[in-house]
């Protein structure tokens, strides 16, 4: 016991210099890559495809990963592009992830390298954006594979580079995006999974992080009234399927403010669009409501469901309608493992000083990174992308023609998700 605390004691000097040179080094080469990763990421924001469409892109990134000497794996999930660096030293397999998707919105900026770009969109010719930043998830983790790629000997453990198309939803009944991916075995042998958002209402060069239930699940949702037509001058002879659609408006929002635990987990439930009728004086015999929900809780998640139908059904019967409900889930709770949050909280703060990270709150956008998940502990962060000096309560969405993101300061993101590999690989 004498000689092992002796060996101990004796080791950590060697274990802890080595930590400050891995950090130093990625540190020095992460700022050399970084004009490369903002050049990558403006060429992605200049030339973006939509979901399961991302063929130039995946060539793109496939060609930059071989040139590193990277296992190189195509074609996954339709678009997906999968990197495979094996480090010298013995460790877990670590994957690391970036959406390569854009949306169909048109940009609105003066931008260099703004996107002219349309394609093809259900049948409509559309522009497209990278209107959620997913050109920069890509150029960090392009950046991330070259840095790494040049420490390789030192690596301890295997990196898989996860490339995903399809984030924002497959088109149509395609299937598509993480679930598909994971159905597809990338997640086999996989001992965690970390991935990143950038922000464009968090200052550029931090991060912030929560453990437990970080995004929220997003199911979309159908209701069809059946009614009864009648003439507009004759309600009475109807059952009228804009009013039972309207109650049960009403009705769904009473799950919000007087059926869930609020205080467990916040919960949405939006109606997005109300369909119903052709003419002015007809009553018609059908209405179709449509919207989503999201919540922070997979109990809740379900019983939310339950409500819904009951709400809705219970409602449609008391007019003597008929209510038919569908619920469509698109994504889990993207949900951070409290060990593992623990674990990697030192690596965030490397990348970007102590007072650079910051806890966040709950998020009721969705993240098909929940996938992920369901097959390994898994951790998700928030980069800062908005300028200094900027107000968070003004800057423009995402998702919207004005998203706008600073891409001075990407290389943190590739730092942090050096030194996670690091630092993780090394605890294992």
């Amino acid at each position: 016991m004498k000689q092992f605390l002796t060996l101990l004691l004796t080791s950590l000097p060697l274990i802890f210099a080595q930590a400050q040179d891995f950090q130093q080094q990625i540190a020095k080469k992460a700022t050399a890559v970084l004009p490369k990763v903002i050049e990558w990421r403006r060429h992605i924001h200049q030339y973006p495809e939509l979901s399961n469409r991302e063929f130039k892109t995946a060539e793109y990134i496939a060609q930059h990963l071989r040139s590193l000497g990277i296992e190189v794996q195509t074609g996954v999930a339709k678009t997906g592009v999968i990197g495979i660096l094996k480090g010298g030293k013995p460790g877990p397999v670590m994957a690391l992830r970036a959406d390569m998707d854009a949306l169909p919105v048109l940009e609105r900026s003066d931008l260099p390298f703004k996107s002219t770009v349309t394609a093809e969109y259900l049948g409509q010719t559309v522009p497209v954006m990278h209107a959620c930043g997913h050109d920069s998830h890509v150029a960090i983790l392009m950046g991330t594979a070259e840095v790494l790629a040049a420490m390789k000997k030192d690596i301890p453990g295997t990196v898989k580079f996860i490339f995903q198309p399809a984030e924002e939803g497959a088109p149509g009944d395609e299937e598509g995006g993480a679930s598909l991916m994971v159905k597809e075995g990338v997640m086999d042998g996989v001992n965690a999974v970390f991935g990143l958002h950038i922000s464009s209402a968090i200052e550029t060069g931090h991060i912030h992080y929560k453990a437990g239930s970080l995004m929220a699940s997003a199911d979309w949702f159908s209701i069809a009234i059946k009614g009864k037509p009648a003439h507009g001058s004759t309600p009475w002879k109807s059952i009228d399927p804009i009013m039972v659609g309207t109650q049960i408006i009403s009705g769904l929002q009473t799950i919000v403010s007087r059926q869930s635990d609020i205080v467990t987990a916040p919960v949405v439930i939006t109606v997005a669009k109300f369909h119903s009728g052709v003419r002015n004086n007809i009553i018609p015999e059908d209405a179709l409501l449509e919207g989503t929900i999201r919540t922070l809780d997979s109990d809740m998640q379900k019983d939310v469901h339950r409500r819904i139908r009951l709400t809705a059904q219970k409602i449609a019967e008391s007019f003597g309608a008929e209510a038919i409900v569908d619920i469509d889930t698109k994504t889990l709770v993207t949900f951070n493992d409290s060990a593992l949050t623990a674990s990697v909280l030192p690596s965030l703060q490397k990348a970007a000083g102590s007072g650079g990270v910051g806890i966040t709150s709950w998020v009721t956008g969705a993240e098909d990174f929940s996938y992920y998940g369901t097959k390994a502990p898994a951790f998700f962060f928030w980069l800062g992308g908005m300028p200094k000096g900027r107000d968070p309560e003004k800057a423009p969405s995402h998702h919207t023609p004005s998203f706008f993101i600073d891409d001075s300061m990407l290389d943190v993101g590739v730092k942090a998700f050096c030194n996670i590999i690091f630092d993780y690989g090394r605890k294992k």
